[in-house]
């Protein structure tokens, strides 16, 4: 690449399986201004990502094509305007993303940086600010989750889900949730979840029987189309269903009498298509999170889950661990000679 500093990163020559993701030399990336620049120690591997390997997920207009979400890593440079973020070069971060964390380097605005929590080491925060910021912003910032409510967590054991049931615990909530197996039913009852049931099974009845009828306040749920009509017949009454993923599909109908005989709400969020500012735009939700979520991190009531750690270069590898179901926790990737 003649003197052009660069760097390694995974790309995506064309959409495809996870044979399409090579580990190649990239443009070493500056940071803009209200950018900082980061060396990544670790990044996570996210649901979205095996989307937009497949050509389903593209990034946001102006964004790194290069996929991750998020990474943790030390400040390599600081961008212009950026000098009373409140952060040095060397500082230990991680960081939301909308784009570039399975690179070596990646910029971010200042305002997505987050300083490593007490109680996670440098790399298992590679997996944190996605969940993180995925977490707070919905069970707090849209579904005003309360102590002493019942929150229904789809999908409990998986990166997200991990997450939820110990920081919807630590709020106070009554812990319901969703697995698979036996084996990960039983981690998301260590993780702290009340009730845990099969997702194989009748899940609203089982629900309703463990709560004696009164159903959940608030429903965390990733799967979108497939679950919308048992999401809002579990719904208790003035209860929130809030959809972050659409790994159920894209398109159901909803029997809005039955939404309206409970006074539910229905909301929708994903945090890669918000804007940079703004009151509703990734700066707020970090913002938020940090102040919230930092101080459970911290007095130990949420702890990173690590299903396993693989070199970046052998993304297609992790690709493959994550889509053939059974993890529990997040994958993380970390460069070669970072481990």
């Amino acid at each position: 690449m003649g003197s052009v500093p660069a760097v390694y990163a995974i790309t995506v020559q064309e959409p495809g399986g996870p044979d399409v993701l090579e580990w190649t030399e990239r443009p070493d990336p500056t940071p803009g201004a209200g950018e900082v620049l980061i060396d990544v120690a670790a990044t996570a591997v996210n649901r979205a990502d095996l989307l937009q390997r497949q050509g389903h997920y593209p990034p946001p207009p102006g964004s790194s094509e290069i996929i991750g979400l998020e990474c943790s890593g030390r400040i390599a440079q600081l961008g212009p305007g950026t000098q009373s973020s409140g952060f040095q070069v060397g500082d230990e971060v991680c960081a939301l993303l909308s784009g570039g964390g399975y690179a070596e380097r990646v910029a971010v605005p200042a305002a997505q940086v987050l300083p490593v929590p007490p109680g996670f080491s440098l790399v298992d925060a590679g997996g944190l600010a996605e969940i993180a910021n995925t977490v707070w912003s919905n069970l707090v910032g849209v579904a005003h989750l309360q102590p002493g409510e019942i929150v229904l967590i789809n999908g409990g054991s998986g990166g997200v889900g991990t997450h939820a049931i110990q920081v919807a615990r630590a709020l106070g909530a009554r812990v319901a949730t969703t697995a698979g197996s036996p084996e990960r039913l039983e981690r998301c009852r260590e993780l702290g979840a009340d009730i845990v049931i099969d997702y194989h099974d009748d899940v609203p009845t089982l629900l309703r029987e463990a709560t004696a009828g009164h159903g959940a306040d608030v429903i965390l749920d990733n799967m979108g189309a497939s679950q919308l009509r048992a999401n809002v017949d579990m719904l208790a009454a003035d209860g929130r269903l809030v959809v972050i993923g659409m790994q159920g599909g894209a398109r159901a109908e909803i029997d809005i009498g039955a939404l309206l005989r409970k006074r539910g709400t229905l909301a929708a969020t994903t945090l890669r298509y918000r804007p940079a500012d703004g009151p509703a735009g990734k700066a707020a939700v970090v913002a938020a999170t940090r102040q919230g979520l930092w101080p459970l991190i911290a007095d130990g009531k949420v702890k990173p889950v690590v299903h396993a750690t693989i070199g970046l270069d052998k993304a297609a590898d992790a690709h493959r661990l994550v889509e053939a179901g059974g993890v529990v926790g997040k994958v993380l990737l970390v460069p070669p000679g970072r481990d």
